[in-house]
């Protein structure tokens, strides 16, 4: 698997136009980067209870179902991590109040205080998630995505310019 590439120019690259730069990438490596989609999923990713977890969860995964109709793998990858992303930070803040796993200025991990209702959030998410990375669809266009484009480099660096 190809890391994702942090070095290029995300101001100036619309992914839509040029998919052959994306790189998937690990986890949710990318996803507050990669323009058009970012801007697009979002103004719609929130966490705060289990009602507004569900309907953010429902809206951006029906952008995955809108790029999947599009064929569109890029926005389905960054629909897929925002889902992600939704479930890791809900279950972060479910773990520990404040959001932050470690003391300021230490690795010294902070005892964990549970929170219900991010919890439930977390599965919310959770369950999304689990229904796009595993869409059959989505597993085609990512195996192709990284045979056709993450198997030489030699395409991106002309494209970006490099």
């Amino acid at each position: 698997m190809k890391e994702f590439n942090y070095s290029l120019d995300f101001k100036a690259i619309d992914f839509r136009q040029h998919p052959e730069l994306y790189r998937i990438g690990r986890g949710e490596q990318g996803v507050l980067m990669v323009e058009p989609y970012k801007s697009e999923i979002l103004p719609y990713w929130k966490f705060k209870t289990p009602d507004i977890a569900r309907q953010s969860a429902d809206k951006i995964y029906s952008l995955f179902l809108q790029y999947t109709a599009e064929g569109d793998f890029v926005g389905m990858d960054m629909a897929r991590k925002f889902l992600q992303m939704g479930y890791t930070r809900s279950r972060r803040y479910a773990n520990h109040k404040s959001g932050r796993k470690y003391a300021a200025g230490s690795k010294t991990v902070l005892p964990r205080e549970e929170d219900p209702i991010k919890a439930q959030s977390a599965k919310i998410f959770y369950e999304k998630w689990q229904l796009a990375k595993s869409n059959p669809e989505y597993v085609r266009l990512s195996d192709r995505h990284r045979n056709q484009y993450e198997g030489s480099e030699t395409t991106a660096a002309k494209c970006s310019g490099s």
